[in-house]
């Protein structure tokens, strides 16, 4: 790496420090009806600390898809930091506000989060900002894209996160809802793992150059299908040949103790798959 090199690098990096500081003030700014430091430190407050690090490691990934990507000059290059990197800010914060009227809808986030301390509810949002940093991230990717374009590849993203906890909720012999709320853990852990898995499923349908809405659109479809349809086929998976002989329901919600690691289990079943889906695509 030569000097210049290095010296453009070393731009970028302050580019996305001060991108991410800014993404930390915006959220710090919307949540106005607690403080994170209070909560953090002297209320140990950790449901909210691990929705945090959800938005932060997901605002790393949207931040990621704006600075990632072949060089137009530095100063077209910064142009574009500054336009898509606010812009990938106000929507990982308009996400938050979707999880709490469309995802988890049967109770209020931020009491779950504040008073109650519910740490199934903070993975649940760690998931979903984790989510959609990758979908930020991949409709960031490529070329011949714009802000309509991006806007409208997380909207849709979006959508289909929504869809995945209706489906999921579906597949479940249980309520995702009423369960989380009793302070579940295993529930939420989970949950979580079945959106990241979409999450990923879908930054890899969004990833690339925009050749056209009707070849875009028409991937996107089909990537969204493709994890709708192999969300149950884990969940039996799993029962079948990582835990074979037991039943992942009877272990998170019918025991006095819900087992954390079947929840894991479960999750990383469908991390994993997903990778193994947009790795064969």
């Amino acid at each position: 790496m030569n000097i210049d090199n290095l010296l453009l690098a070393v731009i970028y990096l302050i580019c996305a420090f001060v991108l991410f500081l800014i993404g930390k003030i915006v959220n710090d700014g919307i949540n106005r009806s607690y403080k994170l430091n209070e909560e953090l430190v002297k209320k140990d407050n950790s449901a909210l600390a691990v929705a945090m690090v959800g938005y932060y490691l997901g605002l790393t990934l949207a931040i990621g898809g704006v600075i990632l990507g072949p060089s137009a000059g530095l100063t077209e290059d910064l142009i574009d930091i500054f336009i898509y990197g606010p812009l990938a800010i106000i929507l990982m914060n308009i996400s938050a506000v979707i999880n709490d009227r469309f995802i988890l809808f049967k109770f209020n986030n931020v009491k779950e989060l504040i008073e109650d301390q519910n740490v199934g509810t903070g993975v649940v949002e760690c998931a979903v900002y984790l989510a959609t940093g990758m979908i930020i991230f991949g409709s960031l990717s490529g070329e011949e894209g714009s802000v309509v374009t991006a806007i409208a590849f997380w909207g849709l993203g979006q959508v289909a996160l929504i869809l995945t906890g209706l489906l999921y909720n579906f597949i479940t012999p249980y309520d995702i809802h009423e369960h989380i709320e009793k302070d579940n853990v295993a529930v939420g852990v989970s949950f979580a793992g079945a959106l990241i898995a979409v999450g990923n499923i879908i930054r890899h349908g969004v990833s690339g150059d925009f050749i056209s809405w009707n070849e875009n659109l028409i991937t996107f479809v089909s990537f969204v299908v493709l994890g709708f349809v192999f969300l149950p086929i884990i969940r039996v998976l799993t029962d079948k040949i990582l835990l074979p002989g037991e039943k992942i329901t009877n272990e998170l919600i019918n025991q006095e103790k819900p087992n954390l690691g079947v929840a894991f289990i479960e999750a990383f079943s469908y991390i994993g798959a997903s990778f193994f889906i947009v790795w064969s695509l």
